[in-house]
């Protein structure tokens, strides 16, 4: 979900094979490095590598961040000689693409119970660790609370022939899951996909145009060269506390609410220090710091939403969750994203 990369002292934002082995081996003050592959924004990841290490002084928490389509092809590149210890965040349906081709090692954390178990692999081999929420979003600024879109069909309006922008789907966790859902759920009511991609089809009509990153979606919106598009709750309150000129709307008829997993990558040369990473940044109180300073949602049932921050009960009240066929979208998501790319990506 995110480009770009972490800048420590010495290593490039997206370095490649070999200089990941370089990110991995060296550390000059004789703590172990912790490599972290991550679709997650720089404000997570810098508030989680401080207050790991300050509990953990013999670690240095070394993450990359990159779009989660792109985590996955990473880590299946580097199998044979993994550089990544923990694969840290993305959706479910790409994490079981990950164990389906053995990126991943089996490793049950504390909080594991804590969970509910449709969002856990069957064989530990990764656990939903926060809740991500894709939204329609809006320029406030020029579209009005009445006219703003209230469910996924108001995105084909006339009112928004060339005002919609989008995130590219190839490289984004939560764009694959919408169209996933639009698809499967054609083919649970007709049988196959086409009506899912007739959809794809009117909504590609109206866009203006894929964006690489969300940085560039919200640039974008903020300028109104386009103005509605469908995006992810965390990013959105990141935005508005900015005091960024977005608003957001809770679907109508249901949102796929992501499991954001975690899981260890099979080989990991830091096996123990990831498991002992895991453990953390899931337990109660990483969970609740990351909620109040971060926007996490969590994805474990056992903590008390008194302890929650206001947003989060205001969004655990209003979400609508849509039914999904998490196991369709798994199993054919990768051939129906070639697809849309083939037949229907700006063909509108």
């Amino acid at each position: 979900m995110r480009s770009g990369g972490r800048r420590k002292a010495g290593h490039p934002a997206s370095p490649g094979p070999a200089q990941a082995l370089v990110l991995v081996a060296s550390c000059s003050d004789g703590r172990t490095p912790l490599v972290v592959y991550t679709p997650h924004r720089r404000d997570l990841l810098t508030l989680l590598e401080r207050e790991y290490e300050t509990s953990h002084p013999r670690v240095d928490v070394r993450w990359l961040d990159m779009g989660s389509q792109e985590v996955y092809d990473r880590v299946r590149s580097e199998a044979a000689n993994p550089q990544a210890d923990v694969w840290f965040g993305g959706p479910d349906t790409i994490f079981s693409r990950g164990a389906e081709d053995d990126l991943l090692a089996p490793y049950r954390p504390a909080w594991a119970d804590a969970v509910p178990p449709a969002s856990r692999d069957a064989d530990d081999l990764y656990f939903g660790l926060y809740r991500a929420v894709p939204l329609l979003i809006y320029n406030s600024a020029a579209v009005s609370d009445e006219e703003a879109p209230r469910d996924w069909d108001d995105l084909l309006a006339p009112r928004w022939k060339g005002e919609v922008i989008i995130r590219d789907p190839l490289a984004s966790g939560t764009m694959r899951t919408v169209f996933g859902m639009v698809l499967a759920r054609s083919v649970t009511e007709t049988g196959d996909p086409e009506r899912g991609f007739d959809w794809l089809r009117r909504l590609d009509a109206q866009t203006k145009e894929y964006v690489v990153n969300p940085a560039l979606l919200f640039e974008k919106l903020v300028r109104q060269e386009g103005l509605v598009s469908i995006w992810e709750l965390t990013d959105m309150l990141f935005q508005q506390a900015r005091g960024v000129p977005l608003a957001y709307r809770f679907p109508a008829g249901g949102t796929p609410v992501i499991d954001d997993s975690i899981g260890l990558v099979a080989g990991a040369r830091h096996a123990a220090e990831a498991r002992a990473f895991i453990d953390w940044v899931g337990g109660r109180e990483a969970l609740l710091l990351t909620a109040r300073e971060a926007y996490r949602l969590p994805a474990r049932e056992d903590l008390p939403a008194a302890e929650l921050p206001e947003w989060a009960r205001e969004a655990l009240a209003r979400i609508v969750v849509a039914e999904v066929d998490w196991a369709l979208i798994a199993e054919h998501g990768a051939g129906w994203m070639a697809r849309w790319d083939r037949e229907v990506r700006s063909r509108g």
